[in-house]
């Protein structure tokens, strides 16, 4: 056995601790980062939201962006349809800074380029491509699911200035954008219209700009400014427009009356009434309505509702109403014709208000007032009322007619003279036209006979008396011609007076003859004026054979 000497001792070795090595620092710092980085992206990741539109133009996923100010503050990620499919709904992932403008108000829409009748918008994207803007709202309530626009906003929430309601009868040539001016300098823009609840009209929506929006007061008169406004006046013809964009495309001017200019602005969607023109809308308002009832037994045609009632050429209301009112058991026919009177206007300032609805014009009819219908235009041939006094009528006073009070009417002008053509047409239907036609056709054709006669007698005179006459003249002439040689002769020969006056003088014996061809032609004349005298027909017939004595 081997001694215990000999046996090894065991010894007893610490265990030793585990130690990190090199090769694993870089996966775990890796991770780090990674987990940093994917905190960083959580914490940094902005909102998702879901925008509808009616279509997809212009949205691309992955590709196109979502801008605000210009700035890049998401993406569209998805475009899918929706579940009734009647839109596109694009899913949008936006930065976090983009967090807070998720309201009730925003607003998005498609930015690409647009060609419409007020402006052309949208032609930077033709490079860059379509985008989608954003207009951020005011309101304190979240959204995450919105509809968008199928146009841009004309105005945007951050752009100062104040909205105002317009009312109108029609919207005319005005659509969203039709440019609103004041004195001729565009202040604003129209941004929306609609038709009222009840289908009686069109509200329109105008913003104005600032500081323009402190001209708008609570007096102030808005007119569409479209077209010409062409006038007639004592001054001659005027022709009124705004700018070549409201002639083409529609506008909206105001004014305020000078009256009113210190007045403080109106309020924030104060509404207006839209009217037709600046002549109308610079009237003075009307604050009396009176309406009466006007029967008229003749034919209106060619009178509309709207057409103006005067008074000696001011006009001091319109017709509202025509209708027909026929007796079943006459058989007669009369027009009723509702008309609704403003009697402010037949007032001086002085002595408007306070009176009894009625009274003015019940005076007025007692003195003799009527109602007439009046031709306006004959190229047209529309009809007016006219108020006017007829003293030559009869008494009347104001009568009550379905629970309205009647002006008592009188027959127009023109049917009047319808009446005249027609006893004019009477009359010359009872005369004797064809004995007279005839008779006429007799008398001409003895003129006939007699121009004929005459013109033959003519020829006559030509032919017969003509050649004698010009005969006779020619002698005289030449007897003149004679006459005058002599005298020539006869002053040549002053200076030998002696031998003149002697009795074989040459001079002596032309003097001579030349009377005596003086004293035959004296006679031809004599005796062309005695035959003349005894024949004057002769100028006619010419001479022929000479009556017996």
């Amino acid at each position: 056995m081997p001694e215990t000497g000999d046996i090894p001792e065991a010894r007893v070795t610490p265990h030793r601790r585990w130690s990190l090595q090199l090769v694993w620092l870089i996966p775990v710092v890796a991770a780090l980062i990674g987990g940093w980085l994917a905190v960083k992206a959580v914490l940094e990741r902005g909102p998702t939201i879901s925008i509808s539109f009616s279509t997809a133009e212009g949205l691309e996923p992955q590709k196109t962006r979502v801008k605000y100010r210009n700035v890049d503050i998401g993406r569209v990620t998805t475009v899918a349809f929706s579940e009734d499919r009647k839109q596109v709904v694009a899913t949008v992932e936006l930065s976090k800074q983009a967090e807070a403008f998720l309201v009730a108000d925003t607003r998005f829409w498609v930015v690409r380029p647009r060609v419409s009748g007020t402006q052309i918008s949208g032609l930077g994207t033709l490079l860059s491509g379509a985008y989608i803007g954003m207009d951020v709202g005011t309101s304190k309530e979240s959204k995450s699911e919105f509809v968008g626009l199928d146009v841009p906003p004309i105005v945007t929430v951050d752009l100062p200035g104040r909205h105002f309601q317009l009312r109108a009868d029609d919207l005319g040539s005005l659509d969203v954008g039709s440019p609103v001016y004041f004195r001729r300098v565009q202040v604003g823009s129209v941004v929306a219209y609609e038709l009222d609840p009840r289908g009686n009209g069109v509200q329109l929506r105008v913003f104005i700009n600032a500081p323009y929006d402190r001209f708008v007061k609570a007096d102030t008169r808005f007119w569409q400014a479209s077209g010409f406004d062409l006038a007639v006046d004592a001054n001659g013809l005027k022709l009124n427009t705004e700018s070549i964009a409201s002639v083409l495309l529609g506008g909206v001017s105001f004014q305020t009356p000078a009256e009113s200019a210190q007045t403080p602005p109106a309020k924030e969607n104060t509404s207006f009434a839209l009217f037709l023109d600046r002549g109308i809308a610079m009237r003075l308002p009307d604050t009396a309505v009176e309406t009466y009832t006007l029967v008229f037994d003749e034919s209106v045609r060619g009178l509309t509702a709207g057409a103006p009632v005067d008074f000696r050429g001011v006009v001091v209301g319109e017709v509202v109403a025509i209708d027909v009112d026929v007796d079943a058991a006459s058989g007669e026919a009369s027009v009723p014709v509702q008309v609704r009177l403003y009697p402010d206007r037949l007032r001086s300032k002085a002595k408007r208000g306070g009176s009894v609805p009625g009274a003015l014009m019940d005076k007025l009819v007692t003195r003799g007032l009527r109602a007439q219908l009046r031709s306006g235009s004959l190229l047209t041939g529309k009809l007016f009322v006219a108020l006017d006094y007829f003293p030559d009528e009869p008494k009347a006073a104001l009568q009550k007619r379905a629970g309205r009070s009647e002006i008592p009417t009188v027959a127009s002008s023109l049917k009047g003279l319808q009446a005249t053509v027609l006893r004019l047409a009477r009359k010359l239907d009872k005369l004797p036209l064809e004995a007279t036609v005839a008779d006429a056709r007799k008398a001409l054709a003895a003129l006939e006979d007699t121009l004929a006669a005459t013109g033959r007698a003519v020829k006559r005179v030509d032919s017969d008396l003509t050649p004698q006459a010009g005969r006779t003249l020619n002698d005289l002439s030449r007897t003149l011609d004679s006459v005058e040689k002599s005298l020539a002769a006869a002053q040549r020969s002053l200076a030998g007076v002696d031998g003149v006056l002697a009795e074989d003088a040459p001079m002596q014996r032309d003097l001579r003859d030349t009377l005596r061809e003086i004293a035959r032609a004296g006679e031809a004349l004599r005796s062309l004026a005695d035959y003349l005298e005894r024949n004057p027909g002769a100028i006619l017939r010419g001479r022929g054979e000479e009556p017996a004595q």
